[in-house]
């Protein structure tokens, strides 16, 4: 029996999980909701939170798989890429943790385990298939060959699909986070009310700069014409905006389909729990063939049961490191 305690810091949510045998137990997530005050998360005051949240986070899902601490077989936790203030909070209880019960380390690379949560349920895809990560941070293609074999094939040349979103709702006005409330509305609005241009990337690769400037002035010379434009428009913009970062992503998915010859896909990452998205790669499974597979919510938003799934792989690999391992704010596949 393996038994692996997982640690995700990366950003603004603390999170332990205990994963046995592959099984995942317990997943428990602390939020910070100080951020709302600043529209955005804020780095420092993140590092603190998680200082105040990882020993109740880890209690609290040791209680919940009804295990005892001596129990643990090894601890993972993320080393990157992410926040360096908050990664280095998880980072140095696991290895407090590690070192004070003898256990082996395990590093876990944060984009790499938001592809493996799809391993967490019975439902899982075979190798190789093609995963859209997309995210506050990262929008990219991968191609997933095996666990720990992935290659990334598109990826975005600046802002990612996930602050698009987040930038247009603070150009609303919405509150942070703003991505799930441009979600909300825009299945009260008319995807098809204004039209945002779609960047010319060259390949697999993805833009979303030129969108996102794009949506500024667009909402700009509006509100000169119309002040209460928002008011009035607000599902319709969230909706058409809705609709053009879903089509930005689907049509390169596609186009990776083509080239690589693989019908079997996912997605992944924050991003990955917008409705419409789920819905639109439901649909294009319908008219491309594909077998889709879509992680729970729980799993798409930044969780540790992806961090000890993961873990329990390498665990299983004996694939190990030493206490001399640092966080890195970036870190490639």
């Amino acid at each position: 029996m393996a038994i692996i305690l997982g640690i995700e810091s990366s950003c603004d949510d603390t999170s332990a999980a205990i994963c046995i045998d592959g099984k995942i137990c317990s997943n428990v997530i602390a939020s910070q909701a100080v951020h709302q005050n600043y529209g955005g998360v804020i780095p420092e005051l993140a590092s603190r939170v998680h200082q105040q949240n990882i020993i109740p986070a880890i209690h609290q899902a040791i209680d919940v798989a009804k295990i005892h601490k001596n129990d643990i077989d090894a601890v993972a936790f993320t080393r990157g890429p992410g926040l360096l203030g908050s990664l280095l909070v998880g980072t140095s209880f696991a290895k407090s943790f590690a070192l004070a019960k003898g256990l082996p380390l395990i590093e876990v690379n944060h984009m790499q385990a938001h592809i493996l949560a799809h391993f967490i349920e019975e439902n899982k895809p075979s190798f190789p298939f093609i995963c859209l990560t997309v995210s506050g941070g990262h929008t990219q293609i991968v191609l997933v060959k095996d666990y720990f074999d992935m290659e990334v094939i598109g990826e975005t040349n600046d802002d990612a699909a996930g602050e698009a979103f987040d930038k247009t709702a603070k150009l609303l006005g919405l509150p942070y986070p703003g991505g799930p409330l441009i979600d909300k509305y825009a299945k009260q609005g008319d995807k098809f009310a204004f039209k945002f241009p779609e960047p010319q990337v060259d390949g697999l690769n993805f833009s979303f700069s030129g969108l996102k400037t794009s949506i500024m002035y667009f909402v700009r010379d509006r509100i000169k014409e119309d002040p209460e434009f928002l008011k009035n428009r607000l599902f319709d913009i969230c909706a058409s905006v809705q609709e053009r970062i879903i089509s930005i992503l689907l049509n390169k998915l596609k186009k990776a389909s083509v080239q690589y010859d693989i019908k079997t896909i996912a997605i992944a990452g924050g991003v990955s729990a917008n409705s419409g998205l789920r819905t639109a790669l439901n649909e294009a499974a319908l008219t491309e063939g594909w077998k889709v597979y879509i992680p729970k919510f729980e799993y798409c938003t930044d969780n540790a049961a992806m961090i000890a799934i993961a873990g329990y792989y390498k665990f299983l690999n004996k694939d190990f490191v030493g206490q001399d391992i640092a966080p890195l704010a970036r870190m490639l596949f």
